[in-house]
């Protein structure tokens, strides 16, 4: 299982770093747009820095066209490293660059995914990651758990070595469903993964150890420099 952070913002990068088991980081214009940052690609070589290069960085592309996508591609292996996941955006052109990148060497990140043919045809296409919106599935009356059971079947059961990182969330159901489902992978925004950790009942269980430990040592004792 791998937890990724969907996020631009270099101070939540860094804050994540310290408290989450993260194992990389994506972005998309939509995201970039929040934190706006004046040189991307410098920006984009500080959130290298901080999340060095075994974690995974996932930077989506914008061209329309393949060849387009193509020269934005080795554009970003140029300008941050040529260990990024590209996000290829799962369209006609985009299919034709998914298996470009691929027979050159490189590593995708097949994205917007809605369908399990289109899911299909990027794991065929080699993609190294494929990314279904879950939240934006479920707003169309489609089952985004259904795709990624059926996906992930299909990975098993014809060996390929793509991972599923499930993407597009609005809840922490949604997030344990797209785990259970069998995504390899999913990536959330720093806010959502805090607040699976600010349940109430943790906050009264931590109170509760808290107050019966003081009732025996007092108050303000702690553990360090006991016998």
């Amino acid at each position: 299982m791998e937890l990724l952070i969907d996020t631009a913002d270099l101070k939540s990068i860094q804050e994540c770093q310290q408290y989450f088991p993260i194992a990389g980081v994506t972005c998309n214009p939509s995201i970039i747009k929040k934190c706006a940052p004046e040189n991307f690609f410098e920006h984009m070589r500080s959130v290298r820095s901080i999340i060095g290069m075994e974690e995974t960085l996932h930077i989506q592309i914008i061209a329309k066209t393949s060849e387009e996508q193509i020269r934005e591609a080795h554009q970003i292996f140029e300008s941050v490293d040529d260990q990024v996941y590209i996000k290829v955006p799962t369209d006609w052109q985009g299919l034709r660059t998914i298996r470009i990148l691929k027979q050159e060497g490189h590593h995708v990140t097949a994205t917007a995914v809605y369908d399990l043919m289109q899911a299909y045809m990027a794991l065929e296409a080699g993609a190294d990651y494929i990314a279904p919106y879950v939240n934006r599935i479920s707003s169309i009356g489609a089952d985004p758990y259904e795709l990624i059971r059926h996906l992930s079947q299909r990975i098993d059961h014809d060996q390929y070595s793509c991972r599923i990182v499930a993407a597009s969330f609005h809840s922490i159901q949604q997030i344990r469903e797209s785990l259970n489902a069998g995504s390899q992978a999913v990536t959330v925004s720093p806010d959502l993964y805090k607040n699976v950790l600010t349940n109430p009942c943790i906050e009264k269980a931590i109170s509760d150890f808290n107050h019966d430990w003081e009732t025996v040592y007092g108050a303000g004792a702690g553990i360090s420099g006991k016998k």
